[in-house]
């Protein structure tokens, strides 16, 4: 991971008050040259500090209003073929390995849920899934940010890996 200093976090920030920005208008913005921009953004990418490029979508809007987080209990020496099986699952939008009881955390979109109940089955039919426990999505109280992060950081408060 790459080491921020204050002009990655400013270039950051204003990345992520404005996605769409244009090297130019960053470059104005933070009063920076173009190339400048460029080249810190090149950095940056190379030092895995972006993690997608990808719109995030609505599941919703594409017609999967039904989410659920999957608490799925495995056998860990499966995990790979586990991981590579759930990769195949369309309705599967994110999956993290956690610590402790659970040993994934997958989130899934359905149509509605008997869609839902069918999705689960078929997780549950992965060979070393061992169980899951379904909890359906109610509303989304804090989405994925960063920004409080970033302030943090450039306070110097927080540390960042080097």
């Amino acid at each position: 991971m790459t080491k921020l200093d204050a002009v990655d976090l400013d270039l950051l920030r204003a990345l992520s008050a404005d996605p769409r920005a244009t090297v130019v208008a960053l470059a104005e913005s933070l009063g920076l040259s173009r190339n400048t921009v460029q080249a810190r953004m090149a950095r940056l990418e190379r030092g895995g500090v972006f993690l997608s490029y990808e719109r995030a979508l609505a599941p919703d809007a594409l017609g999967f209003p039904i989410e659920a987080f999957l608490q799925v209990t495995v056998r860990q020496a499966e995990l790979p073929a586990i991981r590579e099986a759930l990769a195949l699952v369309p309705e599967v939008v994110q999956a993290h390995g956690l610590s402790g009881q659970v040993d994934l955390l997958v989130r899934v979109a359905c149509r509605d849920t008997q869609h839902l109940f069918d999705t689960d089955a078929r997780i549950l039919s992965i060979e070393g899934v061992e169980r899951t426990e379904t909890s359906l999505v109610m509303g989304e109280v804090i989405g994925y940010r960063v920004a409080p992060l970033m302030q943090l950081a450039r306070r110097g408060a927080g540390t960042t890996p080097a």
